[in-house]
């Protein structure tokens, strides 16, 4: 029997599980997949949620606090693993915000550098764009990660420390009196004395089977890459509903659709072409930078992007951390510390009424 049974082996699950053990709980995870394969392996890792002052104030506080966490978090995981995970400070560049006088005080409040670029400066920010923008916002100070490596990396650092079990899915929540003691899988019964379910777009299916459905469902997202020069996209960029984002290597992520397709998680013809197009819009010289990949990921949609957090009502034992749809990453270590705070009885970090399973959203 472990302490506490995280369900779910994505960027959230594999964070927290990592800040259990390094608080002394014995821990065991279980994932239907494999660990880091879905929502968190498919998105750009972006260190920012998009157009950051259009949420609400608890996701803020979350995306804040864990951006404050990432360069020694990332720092720390390359020692211990070897693996880097890419940390760049790259900027964000918005083009034709459409409330910028609203970003612009979102950021005086909040402390997060935002600069309005005239024409002149845009140009040397972005040199090779297709098209002059009417305004344009700069965030200089916005990171990426390359996500794959980080949640391998994250996986790694807790080998040896969680009982990891991958390629098995939870069916069954158990309970006895009123209290979550473990939980059956399709090969076998694990016991705990506390239930955690992290376990993204097929959450509310698992805990929906106990009467009280969270309001999550998947949301389909689909990227591109572009195998690219280096050099060739010196900044993350963002125009309305499309991003790109260049890695060290030249590589740059296109992305992403939103679509409510239940948990079908097949590409189109439609959105490859349509991703394409944007990318190659905005700058044309990508026209010779061929389609290396397209992938698409199942996001935990939630209203207002925000995440469920904390117990379980009526059951004892039973806590979430889901529902962080396109921040995953983003407010991923913040939520873990949270959520560690109330399971193991300590002063929590944030106010956590906000995220609260019953809490009016």
């Amino acid at each position: 029997m472990s302490d506490i049974l995280v369900i779910g082996g994505g960027a959230i699950g594999l964070l927290t599980a990592r800040e259990l053990v390094r608080s002394g709980a014995e821990v065991t995870l279980v994932e239907m997949g494999a660990t880091g394969r879905e929502a968190s392996w498919a998105g750009g890792g972006i260190m920012s949620p998009l157009y950051p002052w259009r949420y609400a104030d608890s996701v803020t506080a979350l995306s804040l606090r864990s951006q404050g966490h990432y360069p020694q978090l990332c720092a720390t995981l390359r020692e211990e693993t070897g693996i880097d995970s890419e940390f760049v400070r790259s900027g964000l560049l918005i083009l034709e915000p459409q409330d910028q006088d609203q970003a612009l005080a979102w950021g005086r409040e909040y402390q997060v550098r935002i600069e309005p670029l005239t024409p002149g400066v845009l140009c040397e920010t972005a040199p090779g764009l297709g098209f002059t923008p009417s305004t344009a916002l700069w965030l200089p100070a916005i990171a990426q990660i390359r996500n794959p490596r980080f949640v391998k990396a994250l996986r790694r650092s807790i080998e040896g420390q969680v009982r990891i079990r991958e390629r098995e899915e939870v069916v069954e929540l158990l309970l006895d009196s009123g209290r979550a003691i473990g939980a059956r899988t399709r090969k076998s019964t694990i016991a705990a004395d506390r239930v955690l379910v992290c376990s993204g777009a097929w959450t509310a299916q698992l805990l929906g089977r106990l009467g009280k459905r969270l309001d999550i469902e998947p949301v389909r997202g689909q990227m591109i890459l572009l195998n690219a020069e280096p050099g060739q996209i010196d900044h993350m960029v963002l125009f309305r509903d499309r991003y790109l984002i260049p890695r060290r290597d030249g590589r740059i992520l296109i992305g992403s659709t939103l679509e409510h397709e239940g948990f079908v998680k097949a590409t189109t013809a439609e959105a490859k072409a349509d991703l394409y197009q944007a990318a190659v819009g905005l700058f044309p010289s990508l026209r010779h930078a061929p389609i290396e990949n397209h992938w698409a990921g199942l996001r935990p949609g939630s209203p207002q992007g925000i995440p469920y957090i904390g117990a379980y009502p009526g059951i004892r034992g039973l806590y979430c951390n889901a529902g962080h749809y396109r921040n995953g990453l983003v407010t991923g270590p913040a939520s873990a510390r949270l959520v560690a705070d109330l399971l193991l009885g300590r002063d929590p970090s944030l106010d956590p009424s906000p995220y609260a399973l019953d809490a009016e959203r």
